[in-house]
């Protein structure tokens, strides 16, 4: 597998996770909601902030493996034939 398969496989992980991340921040408001409310039972909420905070750590340190890795990318020269310059 090549270096840019790679990093094109992290990229689109990135963008899963990110999506991801934002329906965690969605379901986290509600959550919050039921527990500002007073609810008899908010374990159940509870848990389910514990689940919104992982997959939102996840994609921040997904998105960001992947911006190392597309900032690498960029930076290594690319080869050029010769007499095909500028």
């Amino acid at each position: 597998m090549t270096v840019e398969m790679r990093t094109k496989r992290w990229v689109w992980t990135s963008l899963v996770l990110g999506l991801l991340a934002l329906l965690a921040v969605m379901i986290s408001h509600l959550a919050l909601t039921d527990i500002y409310h007073g609810e008899s039972d908010v374990s159940l909420e509870w848990n389910v902030l514990r689940l919104c905070f992982g997959v939102i750590v996840l994609s921040q340190l997904v998105a960001l493996i992947t911006l190392t890795k597309v900032l690498r990318a960029w930076s290594r020269p690319v080869a050029v034939p010769p007499g095909q310059g500028y």
